[in-house]
């Protein structure tokens, strides 16, 4: 398909852009080359090919899902964490002050 500057002004006034004259010339160049390249990909024979969906054949590798009650890890971090902080004040832990 040939490019000609109509056919610009049209696609400009489409996306409502405003093309200097240099602008023009480039665009027409620009355009008119991904044309070509899509002229030159409808040439290949893709007859045996096969179609993808999504780029890999690759399948799902993560674990089931399923319903856990989530106390027993829980636990075990705030008992790592109360132990990494082993000094309490009135049933909390003390932690170094922030501000001085």
């Amino acid at each position: 398909m040939a490019l000609d500057k109509k056919v610009l002004e049209h696609l400009a006034g489409l996306a409502r852009i405003e093309l200097t004259p240099q602008e023009e010339r480039k665009f027409l160049g620009d355009l008119q080359k991904v044309l070509d390249h899509f002229g030159e990909l409808r040439e290949l024979k893709t007859d045996d090919i096969q179609p993808m969906a999504g780029g890999t054949q690759l399948q799902n590798v993560f674990r089931e899902d399923g319903a856990t009650t989530g106390e027993a890890p829980r636990e075990e971090e705030a008992k790592s964490a109360a132990d990494a902080l082993p000094e309490r004040e009135r049933g909390f832990l003390r932690i170094p002050p922030v501000f001085e």
